[in-house]
């Protein structure tokens, strides 16, 4: 006996929230990781026990503009879409460019690689470094919830069951004078799970540095950041010291605990992601001529 999937797909986002609120549904973007979570044996369809509701063709979940020097990125544009964007930054393109094959691309959206939750996902190291910022809607209204707290673990996040990720909004993204880079190592320079991923930030006044941020993927259950350890270079002058970045470097030696898998080993991955960081503070001299 054939099983019997209910599905939903509605033109607007809000008879979408009035469903949402009636029943839990599974929600369904580019479905590229919904598809593969659920996945059965080959010639099965997948079962995925909830109905499922579609969301991404709804416009108001597809819009980018700009808002002062804040970017606000629609939850459901794919991948594709943001590589055509003008006003998508480069370095957050760069870690698009590196995500799966084109066909994927296609399908997968911004808003399904931040609610997947996966240690791994390819863009959070950025959004991490962004401070980004979610919009999250139902029925009873919005609420604005930071990256790092909607993500709590291994694809666990702060998202009830009648809400929607409606938006990723980066604070002051399209200000001049910050350093970004993006970092990714992995099999292949695309169609690979992360090894490893890093994302740097600094701004400068002068030589003096006035913020700095670091994300590390794939060495921990969630991105691993610390505003404690990036305050130590508050302050400081560029070039970087070799004393202030071994100080940083031990520091993030002691928080950042991968483990061993398939893709590779803890012992790996803990060295090149602190390589990777010594090489961004080391390289820091160049910095305040970008």
């Amino acid at each position: 006996m054939e099983e019997t999937i209910i599905a939903y797909r509605f033109d607007r986002l809000e008879e979408t929230l009035s469903q949402l609120n009636k029943a839990n549904c599974a929600i369904v973007a580019g479905g590229t990781d919904v598809m593969v979570m659920h996945k059965s044996r080959r010639g099965v369809p997948p079962k995925i026990t909830k109905p499922i509701i579609f969301i991404d063709h709804l416009l108001e979940l597809k819009q980018v503009n700009q808002n002062g020097n804040d970017l606000h990125i629609g939850a459901c544009c794919t991948y594709s879409e943001l590589l055509r964007d003008p006003l998508i930054p480069m370095p957050l393109k760069k870690a698009i460019k590196t995500i799966a094959a084109p066909a994927i691309r296609n399908r997968g959206t911004l808003g399904g690689n931040i609610c997947n939750a996966s240690p791994a996902g390819d863009t959070l190291p950025l959004l991490y470094v962004y401070n980004a910022k979610l919009l999250l809607r139902s029925v009873n209204g919005d609420r604005i919830v930071p990256i790092c707290e909607f993500i709590q673990g291994v694809r666990r996040v702060q998202r009830e069951p009648n809400e929607i990720l409606t938006e990723i909004i980066l604070p002051s993204v399209l200000e001049e004078g910050a350093h970004v880079v993006f970092e990714k190592v992995g099999n292949r320079n695309a169609d690979a799970i992360a090894k490893v991923g890093f994302a740097g930030y600094i701004r400068t006044k002068g030589a003096v540095i006035e913020d700095v941020r670091f994300a590390f993927g794939a060495v921990g259950p969630t991105m691993i950041r610390s505003n404690e350890i990036e305050k130590k270079l508050l302050g400081k002058t560029i070039p970087v010291t070799d004393m202030d970045i071994a100080k940083v470097v031990a520091a993030f030696d002691k928080i950042i605990k991968p483990i061993d898998d398939q893709r590779s080993t803890a012992i790996y991955r803990k060295t090149v992601a602190l390589n990777l960081l010594r090489y961004f503070l080391t390289n820091s001299t160049h910095i305040q001529h970008i």
